[in-house]
C-alpha cells in the first residue's frame, strides 16, 4: 500500500501538460521522419531515442536538484565538456562539414548538445551566487569568458549554428539576471563592431558566402543559395492545409537537403500547410508559457534562473531553426526542439524538461511548508 501511495505521489508531481506537449511535438517529428520510408531505419532509431529520452524525463523529475547550487558538480561537468569539445577537434568525426561527432561504432554522440545545457546550469549558478552585486560590470565579463570558451571550440569545428545559440543563451541570461541596461546597450554596440571584425577576419570564404546568400539567395541558386530556395519552395507548396503525411515531394524526391534535421520545419510545412504551422506555433507557445510559469515559482533565485535559462534554451533553438527555414537567418546546422532527428539533442531536451519538473515539484513542496508553518504559528 505504501508503494502505491509513493507511485501516486510521484505521478502527481509530474507536469503532464508539459510532457504531453513535448511528446506531441516529437510525434509530429516522427511523422516527418516516417515519410522518408521505413526502410531507411531513421524512424525506428528515432522511436528508440524517444523512448530513452522519455525514461530520462521521468527519472530526472524525481531528483532533488538543490545539490546543484551547493556543490562544485556543475563546474566539474563544465570542464569535462570543455575537454570533450577540445578532443573533438582531434579525434571527432566530420558530418556535414562539422567535426562535431564521436563515432563509437554502434552509436554516435554529439557533445555539443550537452555543452549547451551545461552552460545553462553554469550561468544559472553564477548569477545566483552574485545576484546581490550583479550591477558590477565584471560579471558580464566573467560569465562571457565561460561562454566564449564554448563559443570558440564550437566555431573551430566549425559549427556556427551551435556557436550562435551558445551566444544567445548567454545574452538571454544577461537580459534576465538584473544587469544594468547601460551595460546591455554597451554590449549591443560592442557586438555590432565585433560581428564586423568576425565577418571580415575570422570567417572562411564559404561561411561568408552563406551570409551573402542569406541576404540574396538568388546570387547562387545552385550553390550556397540552394538550401534556402528549396526550403522556401517547400514552405510555399504546403499552402493552407498541406499535401498530407508522406506526400511531401520536396524532401521525398531529395530536393530539400537535411529535411530530417536542419530543415524539418520546411518539410513539416509542406505536409501540414499553414494551418499545421499555426498548430505547431501554438503548441510551442503554450509549452514555453508553461515553462515560464514554472520558473517563476522556484524555491530560490537559483531555481528561477535555471528555469529561465531552460526557457531561453528552448526558445533560442526554436526561433533560430524557424528563422533559418524562413530565410530570416543565415543557413547553419540547427535542430528543431523535440522534432528533428537525432538522439543526442532529444535526450538533453527531455532531461531539461525533467529538471524543470523537479523545480516545479520543489516549489510546490516549499509553498506547502510555508502554509503549514503559518497555520501552526497562527
Amino acid at each position: 500500500m505504501r508503494n502505491y501511495f509513493n507511485i501516486k505521489k510521484f505521478f502527481k508531481n509530474i507536469d503532464f501538460v508539459v510532457f504531453f506537449l513535448a511528446l506531441a511535438i516529437s510525434s509530429i517529428g516522427l511523422s516527418i521522419i516516417y515519410s522518408f520510408g521505413v526502410d531507411n531505419g531513421l524512424f525506428l532509431k528515432q522511436i528508440i531515442s524517444l523512448g530513452i529520452a522519455v525514461s530520462v524525463f521521468f527519472i530526472v523529475s524525481s531528483f532533488d536538484i538543490s545539490f546543484l547550487k551547493n556543490s562544485n558538480f556543475i563546474f566539474l561537468v563544465y570542464f569535462f565538456c570543455v575537454g570533450l569539445l577540445a578532443l573533438l577537434l582531434v579525434t571527432g568525426t566530420a558530418i556535414s562539414g562539422a567535426q562535431s561527432w564521436f563515432d563509437l561504432g554502434f552509436f554516435s554522440f554529439q557533445p555539443t548538445d550537452l555543452a549547451k545545457f551545461i552552460l545553462v546550469l553554469l550561468l544559472a549558478k553564477y548569477f545566483f551566487r552574485r545576484h546581490i552585486v550583479i550591477s558590477r560590470f565584471r560579471h558580464i565579463f566573467i560569465s562571457g569568458f565561460y561562454t566564449l570558451i564554448f563559443f570558440v571550440l564550437l566555431a573551430l569545428q566549425p559549427d556556427l549554428g551551435s556557436a550562435m545559440i551558445i551566444f544567445f543563451i548567454w545574452f538571454g541570461f544577461v537580459m534576465v539576471s538584473g544587469i544594468p541596461k547601460k551595460y546591455i546597450i554597451g554590449l549591443l554596440v560592442s557586438g555590432t563592431i565585433l560581428s564586423s571584425v568576425f565577418y571580415n577576419f575570422v570567417l572562411e570564404d564559404y561561411q561568408k558566402k552563406r551570409i551573402d546568400t542569406f541576404l540574396n539567395p538568388g546570387i547562387d541558386p545552385l550553390g550556397s543559395g540552394y538550401n534556402i530556395i528549396q526550403a522556401n519552395i517547400a514552405l510555399g507548396s504546403g499552402q493552407m492545409f498541406g499535401k498530407g503525411v508522406s506526400n511531401g515531394t520536396q524532401f521525398r524526391l531529395g530536393f530539400l537537403p537535411e529535411a530530417e534535421t536542419d530543415f524539418i520545419f520546411s518539410a513539416y510545412a509542406e505536409e501540414w500547410g499553414f494551418a499545421g504551422v499555426l498548430v505547431l506555433f501554438l503548441m510551442f507557445s503554450v509549452l514555453l508559457l508553461r515553462l515560464i510559469i514554472v520558473s517563476s515559482k522556484g524555491h530560490s533565485n537559483f531555481e528561477s534562473l535555471l528555469g529561465a535559462g531552460i526557457v531561453i534554451y528552448f526558445s533560442t533553438h526554436f526561433f533560430v531553426h524557424v528563422g533559418i527555414n524562413l530565410g530570416f537567418l543565415p543557413v547553419t546546422g540547427t535542430t528543431m526542439p523535440f522534432m528533428s532527428y537525432g538522439g543526442s539533442h532529444l535526450l538533453i531536451e527531455y532531461f531539461a524538461l525533467g529538471i524543470l519538473n523537479a523545480i516545479s515539484k520543489t516549489a510546490r513542496d516549499f509553498h506547502k511548508v510555508d502554509l503549514e508553518d503559518k497555520y501552526i504559528i497562527g
